[in-house]
C-alpha cells in the first residue's frame, strides 16, 4: 500500500487511519516525499510545513488508542496562501507581504485541524487571488500536472495542482469569480464553491469581500463532501457567516439523480465554447439523463453582462481592501524620505502588474463622477443576474454549463491580453455574483486535456449539487484518471 498512499482519497485515507491500516505519520511522510519529488517541476507550494505536519501526525496517531481524532483523521491537506496559519508566513503570492507572519489561524483551517486534518503547507496562487492562470504569483509559476506547458487555472492553481499531482488528497482554495472551479476543471479534480456565507472568512485575506468564499478541492465528490461538512457552519467572528448548519451530505449522496431537473441555458452557450469542450458537456448531460435526471431549457438573459459586472464590483472592492497594504502595518516597507513617498514606493514595488491594474480600475469605478455610472449600475445588474437564477430555479433544481469555455491554455498564451484572460471566467462569474453554490466535476477530456462540468444550485443547496455530482461519478471514471507519467 505504501507506494500508492499519495493516491488515496481523503475518505479512504481517514478510514484507513482510523482502522490503523496506515498511520497518519506514514501518510504525511508519503505526501511530503511526493512534494519533494515533484514540486520542483509543478510549483504548487510556496511553503512546506514538514516539521509541523509530522508533529501533528504523531499527535493524531497518539489519539487513536483512546479516542476518535475526527472525520479527517490524518488526512493531509494543502492550504491556499491567502488563509492564515499562526506562525507561518502568509504572502498572498505578493511581495508586499514579505515577512508577514500572522499571530492567528483562520477559522477554516482551525476547523480542518480540529477534525484531524494535517496541513502540509501553503499553496501558490495568483497575487492576492487576482488571476485565472497562477501566472501572476510574485514567486513562481505553477504548471499543470497534466501538461507542464499549460496553466493549472487560477487563482487557486497551486491547490488544484497539488491534488491532481498526488501531493495532497485535499486542498483548500478560495473562489471570488471562479478561482476554485476553473482550476478544478483545468486539473481534472473536483472543486466546490460554497454558497456565500457557508464558510467563515475570518483569517482569509480579502480580495472582494462580497464575493470571496473558501472551499475544498478533492479527487471525488465524496472527498469534497467530507471536507465541506467540516468547513460549513456559522462563525461569530465573521459577520458575513450565515447561521446555517452543515447538511447531511452522506444521506444526500445515497440518493440517485432520478427526478432531478437540470436547466441548461443553451442560448448562453451558443458562441465562444471550444468544440471539444461542448462535446464533453453534451456527453456529461447524456450521462445524467441516463441516471434519471431530466433536461430543461432555461433562460438567463443577463448573464452576457456578468463579466463586465464582476470586473467592476470585484475591482472596486479590491481597491478598498488593498488600501491597508501601505508599508505601515504589514509586510514590506520601502525606504523613502517622507510618508507619502513611502506609501507610493511600497505599493509600487510590492504589487505586481495585475494587482495594480485592478486597483486602478476599482479606484476609477468608485471615484467621484463615475460611482453611479459604474459601481452602482454594476450592483443593479448583479441583482438582475440573481433574479435570473431565481426564475430559472422555479423550473429546475440545478443549472449546468461547462466550467470553462476552453481546455487549459498554454503558459504565456493570454498574459498579454487581460481581456482574454478575464473571459476564461465567463461561466463561473455568474454564480459568484449571485452568491450561489457551484461545483466543477471532471468530464470527458478534450484533446487529452482535462475539462469540467459545472453544476450551480440554489442558495445553501450544496446537497443537491453533491447528490447529482456523486451520481455522475458513479457512472464515469473521469475523476479516477491520473496525469500521464505521474505514477
Amino acid at each position: 500500500m505504501a507506494a500508492q498512499l499519495h493516491w488515496m482519497g481523503a475518505a479512504q485515507a481517514a478510514a484507513a487511519v482510523r482502522a490503523r491500516e496506515v498511520s497518519a505519520t506514514e501518510l504525511v511522510r508519503a505526501h511530503l516525499d511526493r512534494i519533494a519529488a515533484l514540486d520542483g517541476t509543478v510549483g504548487a507550494f510556496l511553503e512546506v510545513m514538514a516539521d509541523r505536519a509530522l508533529e501533528r501526525a504523531r499527535r493524531v496517531d497518539g489519539l487513536l488508542s483512546n479516542s476518535d481524532p475526527g472525520p479527517l483523521a490524518g488526512v493531509p491537506v494543502a492550504i491556499k496562501d491567502v488563509l492564515d496559519v499562526e506562525g507561518v508566513p502568509t504572502t498572498c503570492g505578493s511581495r508586499v507581504l514579505e515577512g508577514y507572519v500572522p499571530p492567528f489561524t483562520a477559522t477554516a483551517v482551525r476547523r480542518l485541524e480540529a477534525a484531524g486534518a494535517i496541513v502540509l503547507g501553503k499553496t501558490n496562487l495568483d497575487e492576492f487571488a487576482m488571476g485565472s492562470s497562477t501566472e501572476n504569483s510574485a514567486y513562481r509559476v505553477t504548471r499543470n500536472p497534466w501538461s507542464p506547458d499549460r496553466v493549472p487555472g487560477g487563482s487557486s492553481g497551486g491547490s488544484a495542482a497539488a491534488v491532481a499531482a498526488g501531493m495532497a488528497p485535499l486542498a483548500i482554495g478560495t473562489d471570488t469569480g471562479g478561482s476554485i472551479r476553473q482550476p478544478a476543471a483545468f486539473c481534472g479534480v473536483v472543486g466546490l464553491k460554497p454558497s456565500y456565507g457557508r464558510v467563515s472568512r475570518w483569517g482569509l485575506v480579502a480580495f472582494a469581500s462580497s464575493l470571496d468564499q473558501a472551499g475544498p478541492f478533492g479527487r471525488s465528490v465524496e472527498d469534497v463532501a467530507l471536507a465541506a461538512a467540516v468547513l460549513f457552519g456559522p462563525d461569530p467572528r465573521d459577520a458575513t457567516s450565515a447561521p446555517v448548519a452543515a447538511p447531511d451530505f452522506e444521506a444526500a449522496m445515497a440518493r440517485d439523480a432520478a427526478g432531478l431537473r437540470i436547466g441548461v441555458p443553451w442560448s448562453f452557450l451558443e458562441t465562444g465554447v471550444d468544440a471539444a469542450v461542448m462535446a464533453s458537456f453534451k456527453d456529461a448531460l447524456r450521462t445524467l439523463e441516463d441516471a434519471g435526471a431530466r433536461m430543461v431549457d432555461v433562460s438567463l438573459p443577463h448573464l452576457s453582462h456578468a463579466i463586465a459586472t464582476y470586473y467592476l464590483i470585484a475591482t472596486a472592492e479590491a481597491s478598498s481592501n488593498l488600501a491597508r497594504f501601505d508599508g505601515v502595518r504589514y509586510g514590506r516597507r520601502a525606504d523613502a524620505p517622507d510618508l507619502a513617498s513611502m506609501y507610493g514606493e511600497t505599493r509600487d514595488r510590492g504589487f505586481g502588474p495585475e494587482v495594480k491594474r485592478r486597483i486602478v480600475l476599482g479606484t476609477f469605478a468608485l471615484s467621484s463622477g463615475y460611482y453611479d455610472a459604474y459601481y452602482v449600475r454594476a450592483q443593479q445588474v448583479r441583482t438582475l443576474i440573481r433574479r435570473d437564477f431565481e426564475q430559472a430555479f422555479a423550473g429546475c433544481d440545478v443549472v449546468a454549463t461547462p466550467t470553462a469555455p476552453t481546455p487549459p491554455f498554454r503558459i504565456g498564451e493570454k498574459t498579454a491580453d487581460p481581456l482574454q484572460m478575464y473571459l476564461a471566467d465567463i461561466f463561473t462569474v455568474p454564480a459568484s455574483l449571485a452568491g450561489l453554490p457551484a461545483v466543477s466535476l471532471p468530464s470527458a477530456p478534450a484533446g487529452g486535456l482535462p475539462v469540467g462540468l459545472q453544476l450551480q444550485g440554489r442558495l445553501f443547496d450544496e446537497e443537491t449539487l453533491l447528490r447529482l455530482g456523486h451520481a455522475f461519478q458513479q457512472r464515469t471514471n473521469h475523476h479516477r484518471a491520473r496525469p500521464a507519467g505521474l505514477a
